[in-house]
């Protein structure tokens, strides 16, 4: 089944004629994928490599735009006009299953990918339909950055309650915990992962839609709780994104903060830091360790979540050089091409064997043992076709209830009825 669900951006004529180029070209892969930075220089290296080794074949890097709302809209104006070019995309983690169930990237299990040794959660980002569609190519998560100077890492949500309100006493700090919850796609990120933590999902196995389970209910009640009744989350934080929660906690005014790894080598340093050598990071906890606790009526523990983001490599369906652009992706996806890009960039590899080796250390800013231990809880949000309308959704509701417009129980039952109704829409209900 192919689906269409796309809202469009009118990219400039200009740009869309000098990314995509002419034609296809026998032996060339054409391929947009970020060109700023160390992440340009690192990736010409390793092309040229490639290119080295495989005399037969030449890349094409394209430049795309860098913003990546922009880069998805070109990329749907290409494959929906079934483009021959680009040949290998650079896809954001929520994009492999809308761009897979449109029939616009090609499943890779027919050249059978050595995936054992990635993160499991990184795979199960890139499957749809049972097929894989793309792999990993760098990785993102969410992370609770905590003071060691002042608490221990919690185990559960309890501890850090506990945490919080024990250590603002001691410190005097204004705030026991921040996290982004103004109404953007950084509110449904972090609320996954208290969702996650207390049991519940926001699709089933089946895709089917539970996010207005009794797990739900509690993890965003307790979202609610820490503003409005243990004031451990300023009311302010519901208006923050990721750099105003940063400087909270780089300002010294926060015990806990949420947030994605780029924060930790700022916060680090000492000139521009309160914290420096105060701090680490640890995965989101869960709700019980034991679970069935009073009030709990049986429910699971739950389990550490790590929201996932990050960069995945996949195969233009109409591509005309299908066994070259499979070789380019599993060049570029080995280990040894992983651990210098780590080393140049700071990004995080996706496979384990990686963070073993002792050189791993000087091009990341978290530690790797700290890094790895956190993507292990790596968690896909919903892999669905429409994943950008169904965060549009959740972020509406889980600003309401967490404003106390209304009710978490009935924030959740009305975004779960809306979410049905949009998968019934596609025909996926």
């Amino acid at each position: 089944m192919q689906l269409f669900f796309h809202r469009l951006l009118v990219i400039p004529a200009a740009l869309l004629l000098a990314s995509c180029g002419g034609g296809q070209r026998k032996g060339v892969l054409s391929f947009p994928a970020s060109a700023v930075g160390k992440e340009a220089e690192v990736l010409k290296i390793q092309v040229r490599r490639f290119e080295k080794e495989n005399p037969g074949i030449m890349v094409d890097l394209r430049k795309t735009p860098d913003a990546s709302d922009l880069r998805h809209q070109l990329y749907v104006q290409w494959l929906n006009a079934r483009a021959s070019e680009p040949d290998v995309l650079q896809l954001d983690v929520v994009w492999t299953a809308e761009f897979a169930a449109a029939g616009w990237i090609m499943p890779l299990d027919r050249f059978k990918p050595d995936v054992e040794d990635f993160f499991p959660g990184t795979i199960a980002a890139n499957l749809w339909d049972k097929k894989l569609h793309a792999l990993p190519w760098f990785v993102d998560v969410g992370m609770l950055y905590y003071r060691t100077d002042l608490v221990s890492p919690p185990k559960t949500f309890a501890d850090l309650i506990k945490s919080a309100e024990e250590g603002t006493a001691r410190s005097r700090l204004p705030y026991g915990f921040v996290w982004q919850g103004a109404r953007y796609e950084g509110l449904v990120c972090v609320f996954l992962e208290h969702l996650g933590g207390f049991g519940g999902r926001i699709l089933d196995e089946e895709g089917g839609v539970v996010v207005d389970s009794e797990e739900a209910v509690q993890a965003l009640t307790f979202m609610r709780d820490c503003v409005a009744k243990a004031r451990i989350v300023p009311e302010a934080a519901l208006t923050w994104k990721e750099e105003e929660t940063r400087f909270a906690f780089q300002n010294g005014e926060t015990i806990f903060l949420r947030n994605w790894p780029y924060a930790y080598r700022s916060m680090s340093d000492d000139q521009h830091s309160k914290v420096g050598g105060k701090f680490a990071v640890t995965a989101m906890p869960v709700r019980s360790h034991l679970g069935g606790g009073p009030g709990d009526k049986g429910l699971s523990a739950g389990k550490h979540t790590a929201t996932l983001g990050g960069s995945q490599l996949a195969i233009n369906a109409n591509t005309a050089n299908p066994e070259a652009a499979y070789h380019l992706i599993e060049f570029l996806t080995r280990p040894e091409q992983m651990l210098e890009r780590a080393l140049m960039t700071g990004q995080y590899p996706p496979r384990r064997n990686v963070y073993d080796d002792p050189k791993l250390a000087t091009g990341l800013a978290v530690p790797p043992k700290d890094a790895r231990r956190i993507i292990e809880s790596a968690t896909p949000r919903p892999v669905t076709p429409v994943y950008a309308e169904l965060s549009e959704i959740l972020q509406i509701w889980l600003h309401r209830a967490l404003t106390g417009q209304v009710d978490p129980r009935l924030a959740l039952e009305n975004a779960a009825g809306e979410i049905r109704r949009l998968l019934k829409k596609v025909g996926l209900d």
